[in-house]
């Protein structure tokens, strides 16, 4: 049975996030390399699809490709050095300093190449998102496309998730499917997933703003008013 106190996500469980009251969210987003989750955020946000700011841009690699990104949309993008900090603990304390100057409210994970520690958390409980190219609990950690491919699945995908202790083991928010084709190589497939990622993770972060997030034990409800989802993707077709 899942602690719903691991998380610090009573305000879920009780119905909704934080953010209904809201009509714009400020979004802290952590990164490590490419940004390209990063840009869809921004595209979405500038294009008036996603009811959220990008308040700023957190980095532990000085030339992650992701603070220029944020630096030509004239958003805050800081480095910090995880070498000149003893531990996960301070470094993610600095972070946290840097998240809660700029006015964060929800921090989104993208392509963040660390594990947050218990300072994040309890910092930003309820309240940390994260993508991951792979169908969890399938494939966490790294190289999640190359453990689909020598696993020899048909269909791969991506998920947004809540983070919590665990190597990309918290809720699962929003999925996306993709066949596996037999010709795939690691790259093809990620490129494939990433397609996938540019589209749920800016809508999963609207759900949030939007206060259509609940929780029943593990499973994250989602009010879709009156939504009836029906379908599925099959590899290959029948």
């Amino acid at each position: 049975m899942w602690a719903r106190s691991a998380l610090n996500l009573s305000d879920l469980s009780s119905g909704h996030t934080k953010a209904p009251d809201r009509r714009i969210v400020r979004v802290g987003v952590l990164v490590s390399g490419n940004g390209s989750n990063l840009q869809s955020i921004i595209d979405h946000v500038e294009a008036g699809k996603l009811a959220a700011e990008v308040a700023c841009v957190i980095s532990n690699r000085e030339q992650a490709h992701a603070l220029e990104r944020a630096r030509r949309h004239s958003i805050p993008a800081l480095f910090l050095d995880y070498r000149s900090f003893p531990d996960r603990e301070a470094f993610d304390a600095a972070a946290v300093d840097a998240l809660r100057g700029h006015g964060v409210e929800l921090v989104a994970l993208a392509g963040f190449n660390r594990i947050v520690s218990r300072v994040m958390l309890d910092a930003f409980p309820g309240a940390i998102l994260n993508i991951h190219p792979a169908l969890l609990p399938a494939f966490p950690g790294s190289h999640a496309q190359r453990q689909a491919l020598e696993h020899g699945v048909r269909i791969a995908g991506c998920t947004v998730h809540f983070v919590d202790d665990g190597m990309d083991t918290g809720p699962i928010i929003a999925q996306a499917a993709v066949p596996v084709l037999d010709n795939d190589t690691e790259e093809t497939l990620s490129a494939r997933i990433l397609k996938q990622e540019h589209r749920i993770y800016p809508g999963a972060i609207q759900l949030f703003v939007e206060g259509r997030i609940r929780l029943e034990g593990r499973r994250v409800l989602i009010d879709r008013d009156g939504e009836n989802v029906t379908g599925s993707l099959c590899n290959p077709p029948f």
